[in-house]
């Protein structure tokens, strides 16, 4: 783009220099942790994705943006055959977690669900306590020794920043705590199932401004540790949480690359006018 078409994404680029200032570097070189190859995806006869190849980096965060319909959430659910709940649906193309093909009819699904972990639009705790909500997976995976299980509830807690407020009620039921405190009781119960990959789907979309804020510190403090890819229509929370944006429309990836290039520079005019709000 010339500087003139640039100008309005500056503010945006200028969030997201800013957010990457204050972030360590990732060590570079890594291999990715997941590659997409030639990936189209049908719910039926419809098609939703073509052909969309993409890297997703070891220990990167990576935004996920485009307009509503534009199979942003579709593709984030091919990375755990989430969508396999739906009915009809088929993915063609290759999705390789550390080079095995995750469609391999020898994946384990459940084992790749633990892996390659997902917390979900709405906050959606199970009707349970607190405490019961976080251990659910390790137990469902054989790990019920009671001292280990204490360790692992209060390590999660923390890592998703809920401890301190929840510490002397976790028997209470989780239905109790706010939208905000769900969402990251989520996350902690995504936590202990000890993922590679967290794939978050517009995780603060039903939030208010100061639960979203604790989200987006919450992703910073985990970046580094987990994958983590996020869906979201909020162009400067992709600014200040991701290192990479990836751009759909239509079903297409139209570019990726480092979020301060994207906001700054954009090299396809699509790219350009949906960061700038001309649709979308």
């Amino acid at each position: 783009m010339n500087s003139a078409s640039a100008s309005p994404a500056s503010s945006l680029g200028g969030i997201a220099a800013d957010a990457a200032s204050r972030r360590p570097r990732l060590a570079a070189g890594d291999a990715p942790v997941i590659r997409v190859r030639d990936l189209d995806f049908f719910y039926g006869s419809t098609q939703a994705l073509w052909g969309v190849e993409l890297d997703i980096r070891r220990g990167e965060v990576l935004a996920l943006i485009g307009p509503s319909g534009c199979g942003k959430s579709t593709f984030l659910r091919t990375l755990n055959r989430m969508n396999d709940t739906i009915p009809g649906t088929r993915a063609e193309g290759h999705v390789l977690l550390d080079e095995v093909d995750v469609n391999s009819p020898d994946v384990d699904v459940v084992e790749l669900r633990r892996r390659v972990g997902m917390v979900f639009q709405r906050p959606n705790p199970f009707p349970m306590s607190i405490y019961d909500n976080v251990a659910f997976g390790p137990r469902l995976h054989g790990r019920a020794r009671r001292a280990e299980l204490d360790e692992l509830v209060e390590r999660c807690l923390k890592g998703a920043a809920l401890w301190d407020e929840v510490h002397d009620r976790l028997k209470a039921s989780a239905l109790a705590l706010s939208g905000g405190q769900q969402q990251r009781l989520c996350i902690a119960r995504a936590l202990a199932n000890e993922p590679e990959v967290l794939l978050l789907d517009e995780p603060a979309s039903a939030l208010d401004p100061n639960s979203t804020a604790k989200i987006e510190d919450l992703i910073f403090e985990l970046r580094g540790r987990y994958t983590i890819v996020i869906v979201t229509h909020n162009m400067q929370q992709a600014a200040r949480v991701s290192d990479r944006t990836a751009f759909f429309l239509k079903g297409r990836l139209v570019e990726s690359g480092p979020t301060e290039e994207m906001f700054t520079n954009p090299t396809r005019l699509e790219t350009e006018q949906y960061i700038t709000g001309r649709f979308g």
